[in-house]
């Protein structure tokens, strides 16, 4: 009893410090603000990668190679990171997003001559839209914290990244396909933490929380084209 008493008492003080309640309503207001331009800008990015990636793919473009696509991501993501707080960070955006469509051009192409390709890019992209509504949804409305997963997602991306080079050099189509199917979790996981971020402060600049949800959603689909494209080959 005393234990309660004294828990009221001062979650009562607390309430009662003056601008208690406007530094608590200024921080929503905040959270709101970030959701709202993250969700903005990401619809914008996907549209603009979409775009970029159905030009590539429809004019057959080149695949950029591993080198280069590794390159270009990484050096795009620093550019984006040091530039988040100036002018310049929207059109580092659309630059790292624009050449993130460009290299799945290719991927599609490729898939479009598969049996079944068509297929296999169309349930790819409603399993990847499906999945981020539901795990937004979730995020939002249940308003936990998943900053603990950070560690773990982390390791478990190294770990696909250099398994997926393992793959790629010593050509193991099995070992590929498992890479496929960890980065697609690790992807879900990714969503959650990113969303949680935001909802509860973590993240506050709506440019790299765009950049963060948007490379899950292009991981998320990536994973899953080639999950969905190994199953149209054995059919």
């Amino acid at each position: 009893m005393e234990r309660i008493t004294a828990t009221t008492r001062d979650n009562l003080a607390v309430q009662s410090m003056p601008g208690a309640g406007a530094a608590a309503e200024a921080t929503s207001a905040g959270t709101q603000r970030v959701l709202r331009n993250t969700y903005a800008l990401l619809s914008l990015t996907l549209l603009f990668s979409a775009g970029i990636a159905a030009a590539s793919a429809s004019l057959a473009l080149p695949s950029p190679g591993l080198l280069l696509t590794l390159v270009g991501y990484f050096g795009l993501l620093f550019a984006v990171s040091k530039l988040q707080r100036s002018v310049w960070s929207l059109p580092a955006v659309f630059a790292l997003t624009g050449f993130m469509g460009y290299t799945l051009g290719p991927v599609l192409a490729r898939t479009l001559t598969l049996p079944g390709g068509s297929q296999s890019i169309t349930m790819a992209l409603a399993a990847t839209g499906a999945t981020f509504l539901a795990l937004s949804a979730y995020a939002l409305k249940s308003g936990r914290d998943f900053s603990f997963m950070g560690g773990f997602l982390f390791a478990g991306m190294i770990i696909a990244l250099l398994a997926g080079l393992g793959a790629i050099f010593f050509a193991i189509p099995a070992l590929g396909l498992a890479v496929s199917a960890m980065v697609a979790l690790l992807s879900v996981g990714l969503i959650l933490f990113e969303t949680s971020r935001i909802v509860n402060g973590g993240e506050t600049n709506y440019v790299m929380a765009t950049v963060g949800l948007y490379v899950s959603l292009f991981n998320l689909f990536t994973s899953l084209l080639s999950l969905f494209g190994y199953g149209s080959q054995d059919e």
